[in-house]
């Protein structure tokens, strides 16, 4: 007795196939394969029905891959990115030209027969049999919708694809016995709408949408007699027919398809005449996919936007799972992005650094308060050719950037929030000579640190007393290495953790007095990000670049929000504010002061000048510009940069001009609110010469770190070797 099947008996053409036995599913299946047709007689009758019975009754249908659009904050589209360019659509948005177009050509008979062609399969079959080989095909729509199933399964795997298309008896009896089940199901009019979503027209197309929008530039509901007949002719092969390299093949198949059309009654003979007689006239849209066609510089952009996708557990459990479910795409993701932002970093980029120059450029802007990622861009364009790249500079290694760069001086505000926050005075003095050795040793978390390393100051007419305020505004070095040293070093690894400043590597931060010096690598998101908690009066928001995502059903998605911490009390971050400010109105970031508006930052450069920074903000943005050689080979000395030549590059020169730009226009039209301050007084102006730290080797009371020094202490400096080292003050 044959098997039974849930729902009941054997459909009647599961019945009819039985009782054809081999003869009818060799036939059928050797309509399709250049074999002689006697070869499959030697086969018998029960191995073939029974091999039938086994395969599973339900073919698993997966989600058709579709584009993803991203727009932008406002809903402009900054890219489509896809493994398959398709827009799935119903049959009333498809013409109904390309509907009678794709049935007569390929299955004149299909509403006629079920899911196999008996009276086709015995005419093919004859036909092949007389010519020996194949010269003409028996497969329905039904069966060709399976086998595109099954290519669709196989993605992009080469294997997997060679197995769905392989021209197998085993493969095409599958292929049949799914046919079955598929037009039992879905009916005619749903075949027909799914054939026309999943088939290939060549041109990266995939569907009559994407083909209709590729060759014509216009909808497929819009698409005329003519232009209908020459895509439904691409199906049997898109590369042998394809209009754009061949056109006069091209316009035989179409002639065939509208000629084929009149004998079915489809159209009127003297229709395809009229239609024959037209040239084919392509509006081409050539295949746009992925970041490298993003508007206004936003490539590096995108491309976080997939990292942000394939990395967070909002999207799936495993990593695999999140890549299927970008690569099946048919979303729309809004993302957090200001078009007026975006724009803005582009251009000031664009004026300061050139993409040709030995050296590059990149700026990320961040809101306070909310860590939404307002614009994100580089010098040097998203893409392969020369003066190109698809490293993304702004961001750390994981997301897709490099191994980062020495952030230098801009570390220093990070040293000072965590001293206020033990207790210090903004008013503390150290004697901040021009030339020092680190003292040693230095309370770490876990221990102590032990060496022999010195630094310096950029000028040798920087010698103190200083106090933090100026200090901070000259960037002194010697200063803020005593004040990491009399504090100990794991404050300030406390407070750069929560203000989500790490390394571009994912490595811990290293517990060495240098730390105070900026020397361990970072991207400019970080630090834009981690300013923005001094804007935020303390609270630290970690940094989002998704605000909604709706998959291809119109669904709305969970996406990850941003996270937010309190870093340091508000006195602190207004202190801060306060010191911060005195650098961009009378310190070493004069160039990079806002008009019009309350700014503060911090200028940077790192050893050698293989780097150099400027990070600020306003009560409404925080942003971050670097300039340097992602390779981390050639120093800034004796250098043009956007057509600038520099004996050394400062980070005021460079990276501050690009940031008072790209923050002008981003806040063009926007509300100026003033950043909240505290006073301070700064003691060291208020000496008069004579006075201790005026000259010579200064001595203060000791104070705490290293040596068990109580707060607000100083160090004594008798005299030091005459070293070189450390870093550059920016």
């Amino acid at each position: 007795m044959p098997k039974k099947r849930d729902g009941g008996g054997l459909s009647k053409t599961q019945q009819a196939a039985k009782f054809l036995g081999v003869s009818v599913l060799a036939g059928a299946v050797l309509a399709g394969l250049a074999l002689p047709a006697a070869g499959a007689l030697g086969l018998t009758a029960k191995g073939s029905v029974e091999g039938f019975d086994d395969i599973p009754t339900n073919l698993k249908t997966p989600p058709l891959s579709q584009r993803t659009r991203i727009l932008d904050a406002k809903g402009g589209e900054i890219a489509k990115v896809y493994s398959r360019d398709r827009t799935v659509v119903g049959l009333k948005d498809m013409s109904p030209y390309i509907q009678k177009a794709i049935v007569a050509i390929e299955d004149a008979r299909f509403y006629e027969h079920g899911a196999i062609d008996l009276k086709g399969i015995l005419r093919a079959v004859n036909k092949n049999a007389q010519s020996g080989g194949v010269s003409q095909g028996a497969s329905t729509l039904t069966q060709q919708y399976v086998k595109n199933v099954f290519v669709e399964e196989a993605g992009d795997d080469p294997d997997k694809v060679a197995q769905a298309t392989q021209q197998t008896i085993g493969r095409k009896i599958k292929e049949l016995k799914y046919a079955i089940q598929v037009e039992k199901e879905l009916g005619k009019q749903k075949i027909l709408q799914n054939y026309l979503n999943i088939t290939f027209f060549g041109q990266q197309a995939y569907g009559i949408e994407a083909a209709a929008q590729r060759y014509f530039s216009k909808h497929a509901k819009d698409l005329n007699l003519e232009e209908s007949a020459l895509l439904a002719g691409l199906v049997q092969s898109p590369s042998r027919y394809d209009p754009v390299n061949d056109p006069q093949e091209a316009t035989r198949r179409r002639n065939t398809v509208l000629q084929r059309m009149a004998d079915l009654k489809d159209v009127t003979q003297a229709q395809a005449d009229a239609a024959a007689k037209k040239p084919i006239k392509l509006a081409v849209s050539r295949p746009k996919n992925g970041c490298i066609t993003a508007t206004d510089g936003a490539g590096f952009f995108c491309d976080y936007i997939r990292k942000v996708f394939l990395g967070d557990r909002s999207f799936g459990k495993t990593r695999k799972i999140r890549a299927q479910r970008w690569n099946e795409g048919g979303m729309t993701i809004r993302t957090t992005l200001d078009p007026q932002t975006q724009k803005s970093i582009q251009a000031s980029l664009g004026d300061h650094v050139y993409d040709d120059d030995p050296v590059a450029g990149a700026a990320t802007i961040v809101e306070p308060g909310t860590g939404r990622i307002l614009g994100m861009g580089q010098s040097r364009p998203y893409g392969f050719g020369e003066n190109q790249t698809v490293i993304n500079l702004s961001v750390d290694h994981r997301m897709g950037g490099g191994a980062g760069y020495q952030p230098g001086s801009t570390f220093k505000p990070v040293i000072a929030a965590a001293a206020l926050e033990q207790g210090t005075s903004p008013e503390q003095e150290y004697p901040s000579p021009y030339r020092m050795p680190y003292p040693s040793p230095v309370q770490t978390c876990d221990g102590e640190w032990q060496g022999t390393d010195s630094t310096q100051n950029e000028n040798k007419e920087e010698v103190g007393p200083y106090a933090m305020k100026e200090a901070t505004a000259k960037s002194v070095n010697t200063y803020f290495v005593q004040l990491i040293s009399d504090m100990g070093i794991c404050p300030a690894v406390n407070m750069a953790q929560k203000m989500g400043i790490e390394r571009a590597d994912g490595k811990p931060l290293q517990q060495v007095p240098s730390m105070t010096l900026g020397v361990q690598e970072m991207s400019p998101l970080t630090m834009a990000s981690g300013y923005a908690a001094f804007a935020n009066g303390g609270e630290y928001c970690s940094p989002v670049a998704i605000e909604s995502i709706t998959d291809a059903r119109g669904r709305a998605l969970k996406v990850p929000q941003t996270s937010c911490r309190s870093a340091m009390s508000k006195k602190t971050a207004d202190t801060i504010n306060t010191l911060l400010k005195g650098v961009v109105e009378d310190g070493t970031g004069k160039e990079a002061g806002l008009r019009g508006r309350d700014s503060a930052g911090k200028t940077g450069t790192s050893d050698s000048r293989y780097a150099a920074w400027f990070v600020g903000y306003t009560p409404n943005a925080a942003g971050a510009v670097w300039v340097g050689d992602p390779q981390h080979k050639r120093k800034m000395y004796d250098i043009t940069i956007g057509g600038v030549p520099h004996d050394k590059v400062y980070g005021a020169d460079t990276p501050g001009p690009i940031w008072r730009d790209a923050m002008t226009g981003a806040l063009d039209g926007r509300p100026a609110p003033a950043l909240p301050t505290v006073p301070i007084d700064d003691p060291a102006k208020d000496k008069s010469p004579g006075d201790e730290g005026d000259k010579g080797p200064a001595k203060h009371k000791p104070g705490r770190g290293g040596h068990g020094k109580k707060p607000g202490g100083g160090w004594s400096i008798p005299g030091f070797p005459d070293i070189l080292g450390g870093g550059n003050g920016g």
